[in-house]
């Protein structure tokens, strides 16, 4: 059973940086495409970033409102997906989860980023 646990997560001011981590366990995460997705307060989750499994060349995919600005990796010794965000706006206030597809569906329970002055 596969399990993700995400951190990173916290309050910071707008024009600021966080990196958020996704760590697996009983899963190989390389074999998985892997995304972080976001929910706001009253609206739907979306999704924010992907990055396909090293088997479909690892493609990276990002929401229009982050391109530029968030860069989503992964380190497969580590079993780890991350989120680098940088230039944090209020908008991007949400909490946000890590997915990931493969065999089966994990998802992640989430964290917290706050951007506020």
């Amino acid at each position: 059973q596969g399990e993700l646990v995400e951190s990173g997560g916290g309050l910071v001011q707008p024009g600021g940086s966080l990196r958020l981590s996704c760590i697996c366990s009983g899963i190989i995460s390389r074999y998985y495409d892997m995304a972080w997705h976001r929910q706001a307060p009253g609206k739907q989750r979306e999704l924010v970033a992907s990055i396909a499994a090293v088997t479909s060349g690892r493609r990276t995919n990002y929401a229009d409102s982050v391109k530029g600005r968030f860069a989503i990796s992964r380190d497969n010794a580590a079993n780890t997906v991350y989120l680098q965000m940088n230039n944090l706006k209020p908008e991007d206030t949400a909490v946000y989860y890590c997915h990931a597809d493969g065999l089966s569906d994990y998802w992640g329970k989430g964290t917290q980023v706050t951007v506020s002055s």
